[in-house]
């Protein structure tokens, strides 16, 4: 589906990954909840416990106050071994309008990054720690339905070290991880948190040539992480303790509430799965030739109804031989629901055709002059 022109949304420098105003699935939407954390344990109001412990239970507390200390070396040492490990893999790409973050995907010299860090450019200037100088690099190709893209250099360093891409059904909520790139221009850059959730699906804002941004994408099964994202981390590495990559560090939200400005601890990346099944293609093909996304096949834009509000996506142009063309759809319907799911705007409808799978049979229900009618679909390919 190709959507038609976007309203303007509130552009920030680049660097990205951008912090933007996001929308997400109405089902997985986040409130915020204020209450009186409840005391841990029981707590003693006179004479202390510990007063009258047993040898046994002194020799238990000793024990513990012993292992604390080692338990967080132990922590700090896996995050320096992570650190050490997977950064040399994290390079910084800049190109003529600003930079991001990329992830060296093999030994012949594919970096895998975000379409809206590639933009439109062709060549880039590729930096990391390990390249011992600045590189050169040229797109192979660009995906913005999914925004990915993968890039190559000119000259692979001998030193130059492919990452390790974790198998994204063993994320887990309240995994440690770190994100590593190049915010606001500052290479090899590391901010940690954890998993805050998975399968959220995201729809980005539009880009456009003065602003690079958003391609909007709409991306599902993404990670949350409460790891600080800013401009210049997307492309970048969002990696767990065992030194593999879970996600590419993408998005970070916006509070509409404080005039736009950035929700601390929202960041989203793009699952490793989506990262490899896209890449292996690109690189094998050069282009992507199955994204296993449904679509049918056309450019709609929003339509709103008599009180001013998004109330269906009217379609400009259904594809020939699309899947909404072979159902009967047509140029000036409007789109009201897919399958259950009501319709009320061009990011609606990318929604919900992005669980679906190509093949799939779906009831869409339309406006045609004033009639309602509903069509059987077969989706297709994205």
């Amino acid at each position: 589906m190709d959507p038609a022109p976007a309203l303007p949304r509130r552009r920030l420098p680049w660097g990205v990954a951008r912090t933007v105003r996001i929308n997400v699935r109405p089902s997985l939407a986040v409130a915020l909840c204020l209450g009186v954390a409840a005391p841990l344990g029981g707590c003693a109001t006179s004479e202390s416990p510990a007063r009258h412990a047993t040898g046994a239970s002194r020799g238990a507390a000793e024990q513990g106050a012993r292992s604390a200390p080692l338990a967080a070396e132990d922590l700090q040492n896996a995050y320096e071994r992570v650190i050490r490990n997977v950064l040399p893999s994290v390079v910084q790409i800049q190109s003529s309008k600003g930079l991001g973050s990329g992830i060296v995907y093999d030994d012949q010299g594919h970096v895998v990054t975000n379409a809206h860090v590639v933009g439109k450019e062709k060549t880039f200037k590729v930096s990391s720690s390990s390249s011992g100088g600045m590189l050169t690099a040229k797109v192979v190709f660009a995906y913005p339905d999914q925004d990915l893209a993968v890039v190559r250099l000119n000259r692979v360093p001998s030193r130059l070290r492919a990452a390790s891409f974790a198998e994204s059904s063993s994320v887990r909520v309240g995994q440690i991880v770190l994100a590593m790139g190049s915010p606001l221009g500052l290479a090899s850059s590391v901010t940690q948190g954890i998993v805050s959730a998975t399968g959220r699906t995201v729809t980005e804002g539009g880009g456009d040539d003065s602003a690079p941004g958003g391609t909007g994408a709409t991306i599902v099964d993404m990670v949350q992480t409460s790891a600080a994202i800013n401009p210049g981390n997307s492309g970048g590495a969002l990696v767990g303790l065992d030194g593999k990559v879970i996600g590419i560090p993408t998005l970070a939200a916006t509070d509409p509430n404080l005039n736009g400005s950035a929700a601390p601890g929202i960041g989203f990346a793009i699952p490793s799965h989506t990262v490899t099944t896209v890449a292996d293609q690109i690189i094998r093909t050069g282009k992507v030739t199955n994204s296993g996304r449904a679509a049918l096949g056309v450019t709609v834009r929003t339509v709103l109804g008599n009180d001013f509000q998004p109330d269906g996506a009217s379609v400009v142009k259904a594809k020939k031989g699309g899947a909404a063309d072979r159902a009967g759809i047509k140029a000036g319907d409007v789109i009201t629901r897919v399958g259950s799911t009501k319709i009320t705007s061009v990011t609606s409808l990318t929604e919900a055709l992005a669980h679906r799978k190509p093949g799939q049979k779906v009831p869409v229900t339309f406006q045609r002059d004033g009639k309602k009618r509903t069509v059987q679909v077969t989706l297709a390919s994205m």
